[in-house]
C-alpha cells in the first residue's frame, strides 16, 4: 500500500479474462492494457526496476550502493511477494510490457520470511491478531506515461481479483505523502487524523521511535474537501473503500516520504466485485 507511487470502466471498453498463465487470476484486460500477477523472474525484475525509476529517479529516493549499481529497487520481502502488474501490450509481451506495478504479501507468505515490511514502522499486532486472511500492499508505481485514470482502475480491477481469489479480510500497507517535513503536510495529516483514525481493534500504532504526531493543527481551520482532493490519488482510493488510517505518521528519510498506515476491510471490494467473478466461476473461467 505504499505511497511510492506516481471505479468501472467506461462501456467503450471491453473486459476480458485470460487464465492461461495463471499464479494469481489470470489476466484482465482493457483495451491494450491488462493487469495479472508476475509469472517468470524477469517479469519481477522488470517491476523492481521500474520502482527504481519512478521512486528513485523521479520522486528523489536515496538508494543505497547497491541500488544505485542494480538500477532496481529491491528487498527480501520482493522473494515472498506476489507482484500485480500492469501491462501494456502494445509495447510487447512480458517484462517489455511492464507499465505498472503493485506488491502483495499474504499472511502465509510473511510468516516465511518472520515479519511483514509494515512492521518495521508500525506495531501491527492488532492487525495480526484479526481472524482470516490478511494481505500487504506496498510498493506501489505506475510509469509517468501511463499515469492515468485507466490505468489506476485497472490497478484496483486486479486488487480486487487477488482479493476475491484469496478470500482476503483484511488489508494494509504504508501510504506516502511527499516530502519528509509533517509541518509542510499538517493539513493531511491532521484530517486523516481526525476524520478517518482506525478504531482501536484495527488501529496499528506508529513504533515509539519514529512516531510522530499527525495532528498538527486545529481541525477547525481545515477545509475538509479541499484537503481530501489534494491527498494523493492512491490514499484517496483507500478512503473511498471505507479505509482508515492508523496512529502516527513514521518520517522515510530514504524514500523522501511521510508514511501512514492505511488499513482497508475488503468487504466494500468484495461486494462490488463479486458478482463479475462469480459468473466468471459459473462459466468455467475461475478467478
Amino acid at each position: 500500500m505504499s505511497g511510492r507511487q506516481g471505479g468501472a470502466f467506461g462501456s467503450s471498453n471491453r473486459l476480458s479474462h485470460d487464465t492461461s498463465d495463471d499464479p494469481g487470476f489470470g489476466e484482465l484486460r482493457s483495451g491494450d492494457l491488462g493487469v495479472r500477477v508476475a509469472t517468470s523472474a524477469a517479469e519481477v525484475a522488470a517491476a523492481q526496476a521500474l520502482r527504481y525509476r519512478v521512486f528513485y529517479a523521479e520522486m528523489g529516493a536515496r538508494p543505497d550502493a547497491a541500488t544505485a549499481a542494480s538500477r532496481r529497487d529491491a528487498d527480501a520481502f520482493d522473494s515472498v511477494a506476489d507482484h500485480l502488474l500492469v501491462l501494456n501490450h502494445a509495447k510487447g509481451e512480458g517484462a517489455d510490457a511492464i507499465v505498472g506495478t503493485y506488491r502483495l504479501i499474504r499472511r502465509q507468505a510473511a510468516d516465511r520470511i518472520g515479519r511483514f515490511y509494515t512492521s518495521d514502522e508500525y506495531d501491527i499486532s492488532p492487525l495480526l491478531a484479526q481472524p482470516g486472511n490478511l494481505m500487504e500492499l506496498g510498493r506501489s508505481c505506475v510509469d509517468a506515461e501511463h499515469r492515468t485514470k485507466h490505468a489506476m482502475q485497472l490497478l484496483w480491477r486486479g486488487i480486487a481479483a487477488y482479493v476475491f481469489r484469496h478470500r482476503i479480510d483484511l488489508m494494509f500497507g504504508c501510504a506516502s505523502l511527499p516530502g519528509t517535513d509533517p509541518d509542510r503536510l499538517a493539513a493531511p495529516l491532521t484530517f486523516l487524523a481526525t476524520h478517518y483514525l482506525a478504531p482501536p481493534a484495527l488501529r496499528a500504532r506508529a513504533v515509539p521511535s519514529r512516531y510522530v504526531e499527525m495532528r498538527r493543527m486545529d481541525p477547525a481551520e481545515l477545509d475538509p474537501k479541499r484537503t481530501l482532493a489534494a491527498l494523493p490519488p492512491l490514499v484517496k482510493g483507500y478512503l473511498r473503500l471505507g479505509g482508515f488510517v492508523g496512529e502516527g505518521a513514521v518520517i522515510d528519510q530514504q524514500f523522501n516520504t511521510t508514511d501512514v498506515c492505511v488499513v482497508v476491510k475488503t468487504d466494500q471490494i468484495t461486494e462490488s466485485h463479486m458478482k463479475f467473478y462469480e459468473r466468471k466461476v459459473a462459466e468455467g473461467q475461475e478467478p
